[in-house]
């Protein structure tokens, strides 16, 4: 179990409350990655989400496609089980794995992903985004939803001031920022831009930011339709 998983495990219980403590605008952030699905015309059955953790990215677009398949992986197991309490009485596939390891066979309608793949460096996750195509119908969409690093030193640490603030009108405790920061010198965060790159060089079409707060943003690419 690497690191980042055990803290998550550990973390499951309280997961939710945390994670609205540290991400100011938290409704507003899955609210547009959850939206995305829908730009497209085109049934969504079938959504993967990678990373998924205790489901709140599911959550919110169960409610909007409330007929949809949903495919949870995440590699600590306790997440999952706290995603399964909040998605009942829906049914939903739960994967324990690795975002390194292979992904369930495609195709997906929409592969999604919220606060996870910073966990990987660079080659793994344009290594991800490659493998993520390969599983999305034409059409389809991906959809991170994801912590990003600014693009200068400077950006970057007024990005941590602002973060900070935010949290603390957010009801952040100082013992709870201390526990992020702790946890956020392990992450690997890259820039918007490089990542907005990386799926135009794979092959992705339409590909944009769609929501930007602090160090949150809120990335996607739709696979090409078949012509």
């Amino acid at each position: 179990m690497s690191d980042a998983v055990r803290i998550f495990a550990e973390h499951a219980p309280d997961y939710h409350a945390l994670r609205r403590h540290l991400v100011p605008g938290l409704d507003a952030f899955y609210d547009t990655a959850a939206d995305l699905l829908a730009l497209r015309a085109g049934p969504i059955a079938r959504v993967l989400d990678l990373g998924a953790g205790t489901g709140m990215l599911s959550a919110h677009i169960a409610r909007r496609h409330p007929d949809v398949a949903l495919v949870l992986l995440d590699g600590a197991a306790p997440m999952l089980a706290q995603a399964q309490r909040l998605l009942a009485p829906r049914e939903v596939t739960v994967i324990v794995a690795d975002l390194r390891d292979e992904l369930p066979d495609g195709p997906f309608d929409a592969v999604v992903s919220a606060l996870a793949i910073h966990h990987l460096d660079d080659a793994a996750k344009r290594e991800l985004n490659a493998r993520v195509l390969d599983v999305l119908r034409p059409g389809g969409v991906f959809v991170n939803a994801e912590q990003v690093r600014g693009p200068t030193a400077w950006l970057e640490q007024r990005q941590r001031e602002g973060w900070l603030e935010a949290c603390r009108r957010e009801g952040a405790s100082e013992e709870e920022l201390a526990g992020a920061l702790e946890r956020m010198a392990a992450d690997r965060h890259t820039d918007t831009e490089t990542q907005l790159r990386w799926l135009r060089e794979l092959g992705y079409a339409d590909v944009d930011c769609f929501y930007k707060r602090w160090h949150f943003a809120v990335i996607a690419g739709w696979r090409a339709a078949a012509s």
